[in-house]
């Protein structure tokens, strides 16, 4: 890379780890890290590790020869891009932190801030699965289950910045209690999560989402139980997602599509089966896996650079 050429520092903050990346104008990924977002020490402390990790990366970007131009931020939760604020996040606990300022602050590099479900539906779009696709529908599948609402590779957030929280849709009336206080939310059943705690109280033996396809997959009756449970709650969910914004195109990620086709096989039948009035979309596996976060945080920063070029200003 020229002395010249833009680089951006992106930063992903899940709720295990963040994972950061120096990416070049090509979205090129250099220098990649991970450390853990230790939230067991409390949201005031993985806002400080936040900060001191962006500063960190600036300095040694600079002592490098290759200095940043932007920082991208993807954050969980709900989060306002506009002004950069954190507004709350149920995974790490934090409330209304303006991590827009922190970290233009800490660094003096103007700063990006995206939802972390949003910045993959970015990376999706560009780089992975959504490539020539105008409208389609991100959906990670993690720790819990959340949409992107994809046009022209540029996500919704919503008038409140929820645009996308399909996991609480309501999906079995009167079912198991979810985190948010409601009960029968999609992601009390189908999420990765779900799936292991689910097979762990049917067996006593503990198993991430993609083995509990596996061994469905392989006979065992309580992993197929489990399985198919999930897969019918997930079709129901994305039925109604698609009654609604009527998707050419979704996009499954995260640990439960992992699974592969042990996932697409069982969900498209259950779709085109339960399907009535609405037109069943195409599925697709998404391509970035679990650095589709990281990249969409760096496309977001690399947008911005963009951005005040056209204005001639400064932005954040």
């Amino acid at each position: 890379m020229s002395a010249a050429a833009p680089r951006v520092i992106a930063i992903d903050v899940g709720g295990t780890g963040i994972r950061t990346a120096l990416i070049d104008a090509h979205a090129k990924v250099h220098d990649q890290t991970w450390r853990p977002t230790a939230r067991e020490r409390g949201p005031g402390s993985v806002v400080r590790t936040v900060t001191a990790l962006a500063a960190e990366l600036a300095d040694a970007a600079r002592r490098a020869a290759a200095p940043a131009h932007v920082i991208g931020l993807a954050l969980p939760g709900i989060v306002d891009e506009a002004t950069g604020t954190a507004l709350y996040s149920a995974t790490i606990g934090w409330r209304d932190v303006p991590f827009g300022d922190l970290i233009t602050q800490a660094t003096g590099l103007p700063t990006a801030i995206t939802h972390d479900v949003r910045a993959g539906g970015i990376a999706e779009a560009r780089l992975g699965a959504g490539r020539g696709h105008r409208r389609f529908l991100f959906v990670p599948i993690g720790t819990g289950i959340a949409a992107a609402i994809m046009t022209d590779a540029t996500p919704e957030p919503g008038a409140h910045h929820r645009a996308g929280e399909i996991g609480h849709l309501t999906i079995r009336p009167r079912g198991d209690r979810c985190a948010c206080g409601a009960r029968g939310c999609a992601e009390t059943y189908a999420s990765a999560s779900a799936i292991s705690r689910r097979y762990a109280m049917a067996t006593g033996y503990s198993a991430d989402a993609s083995e509990v396809a596996f061994l469905a997959a392989d006979g065992e009756e309580a992993a197929r139980r489990v399985w198919e449970q999930a897969v019918d709650v997930l079709a129901d969910t994305l039925l109604q997602t698609a009654t609604v914004l009527d998707p050419p195109l979704i996009v499954l990620g995260g640990a439960v599509a992992a699974s592969g086709e042990l996932l697409l096989s069982p969900l498209r039948a259950a779709m085109a089966s339960k399907a009535v009035v609405t037109v069943v979309p195409a599925l697709a596996l998404a391509e970035l896996g679990d650095r589709a976060g990281c990249l969409g945080a760096g496309l977001a920063a690399l947008d911005l650079i963009t951005v005040r070029a056209d204005v001639g200003g400064h932005l954040r």
